[in-house]
C-alpha cells in the first residue's frame, strides 16, 4: 500500500460506524482521503465510532443499505473514486435468530451497492468485503485458496457466500474486466478472517465479551475453547482493502477478482491459546472458565491460503497474534484511564503503518 495515493481521493465507505469501519475510516482520514460514510447508528454502546470521535473527520450519513433510494443518494452527493462496501450483518449465532434481516442486509443490501455504483459516474475502484466463511467448510487443515467452492453452514456464512456469486455476477454482466475500456469499474472482493482489536464491543464476540467480563470482575466464559480461527488484528485485512482498492483504481480489470486476507499460519490459534494469552497480558486476576451449555453450529476449524495476495499484491500480516493482543489490551486500558482515543487509535495505525514501511525497506 502506497500512503501518498489516498492523498485527496474521494472515497465511500458502507459500514463505517462499524468496528471495521471505525478504524478503517480513521486510517483513511489519516492518509488524507475524503471519506463519505453511510451505515446504521453505531451498533454497541460504548461504540468506537464515538470513542474515537471517528464522525468528524468525515461525511457521515446515517442509513440502512436496505433502503436503496437512501444508498443512492448518498453515493451520488459523494461523488467518490473508490467505493469499500463494508456494511453487514456479520454475527453467525444472530444470523440463526435472524435470517431474514441477515440475507436481506448481506444479499439484497450488496444488490442496492451495485445497482447505486451503476447509477453514479466517475467510480473506478470498488472492494466487497465478504469474508472467509464464505468458503464450503470442509474442516480440512489446509487453507481455503480463492478457487475453492463457495458454501456457508449457518445464514451468516452463506450469506457471505451468496454475496461472492452476486458480486462474480455483476463483474460479467456489469463490470466486465474484457470491457474495462467501456465502463471504467475494477470490481474486486477481500475475504479476511477473525478480526480483534480495540474498541469492540460487539455482542456475542470472543474478545468483547472477554472485555466485559474483566471490567465486571468476572470469568469469561467460553464456548469452544478448542476451536481454531484465523485470528488478525483489524488493521491487517484492512491493509489488505487499501492495497485491494490502489491496485484497482491504477491497473483496472488485472486486479478484478477475489483476494484473502488472513494471517500467518502459526496465528490460526484455538480460542484457549486467544483466551489464555489475553488473560496473562491483561493480569489483575484476568480468568475464563468453560460454558457448558448446547450451542448452535460453528465451524470448527477454517484458515485462508493467502499467497495469492502475497504473490500479486506484496501484501502480508505484519502483527503476529501476540502483538496484537498486547496492543488490544493498551487500547481498553487506554480506554479505561479516559485518555484521547481518537489519538490513541490514531497512534496504533501509525505504528502498524511504520512497521510496515519498515518490513518494505
Amino acid at each position: 500500500m502506497n500512503p501518498s495515493f489516498w492523498q485527496g481521493k474521494r472515497v465511500f465507505l458502507t459500514g463505517h460506524t462499524g468496528f471495521k469501519g471505525s478504524w478503517l475510516s480513521l486510517w483513511l482520514q489519516a492518509l488524507g482521503a475524503e471519506v463519505s460514510g453511510f451505515a446504521l447508528a453505531p451498533p454497541s454502546q460504548p461504540s468506537l465510532f464515538d470513542a474515537a470521535r471517528v464522525g468528524q473527520g468525515m461525511q457521515s450519513a446515517i442509513g440502512d443499505i436496505r433502503d436503496a433510494e437512501a444508498l443512492r443518494a448518498a453515493m451520488q452527493a459523494a461523488r467518490p473514486q473508490i467505493v469499500i462496501h463494508m456494511a453487514a450483518q456479520a454475527l453467525v449465532r444472530y444470523s440463526y435468530a435472524h435470517p431474514v434481516e441477515t440475507y436481506a442486509t448481506n444479499v439484497m443490501g450488496l444488490v442496492n451497492l451495485f445497482e447505486a455504483i451503476r447509477a453514479t459516474p466517475g467510480i473506478k475502484a470498488v472492494v466487497n468485503v465478504t469474508s472467509d466463511k464464505c468458503y464450503e467448510n470442509r474442516e480440512w487443515p489446509w487453507g481455503y485458496r480463492e478457487n475453492e467452492a463457495m458454501g456457508g453452514y449457518d445464514p451468516y456464512s452463506n450469506s457471505k457466500a451468496c454475496a461472492e456469486l452476486v458480486t462474480s455476477a455483476y463483474r460479467n454482466s456489469y463490470f466486465n474486466p474484457a470491457q474495462y475500456a467501456q465502463h471504467g469499474v475494477a470490481l474486486g472482493s477481500g475475504r479476511a478472517g477473525n478480526v480483534i482489536g480495540g474498541g469492540d464491543w460487539a455482542e456475542d464476540r470472543l474478545i468483547p465479551d472477554m472485555m466485559r467480563a474483566i471490567a465486571a470482575g468476572q470469568a469469561v466464559r467460553i464456548r469452544s475453547p478448542h476451536a481454531i480461527r484465523p485470528w488478525q488484528h483489524v488493521l491487517e485485512p484492512l491493509s489488505g482493502y487499501l492495497s485491494l482498492a490502489e491496485h484497482l483504481y491504477l491497473h483496472g480489470a488485472e486486479y478484478a477478482e477475489g483476494f484473502n486476507f488472513g494471517p500467518h499460519d502459526i496465528d490460526a490459534r484455538p480460542v484457549e491459546w486467544i483466551i489464555s494469552r489475553l488473560c496473562a497480558s491483561w493480569g489483575d486476576g484476568a480468568a475464563w472458565e468453560l460454558d457448558g451449555a448446547p450451542q448452535p453450529h460453528e465451524a470448527t476449524y477454517l484458515k485462508l491460503d493467502c499467497s495469492k495476495a502475497r504473490g500479486r499484491l506484496h501484501w502480508q500480516p505484519r502483527w503476529h497474534l501476540g502483538q496484537t493482543i498486547d496492543h488490544i489490551v493498551a487500547w481498553h486500558k487506554a480506554h479505561a484511564r479516559k485518555e484521547d482515543m481518537r489519538a490513541f487509535t490514531l497512534a496504533q495505525i501509525h505504528d502498524y503503518q511504520q512497521q510496515q514501511h519498515s518490513d518494505i525497506k
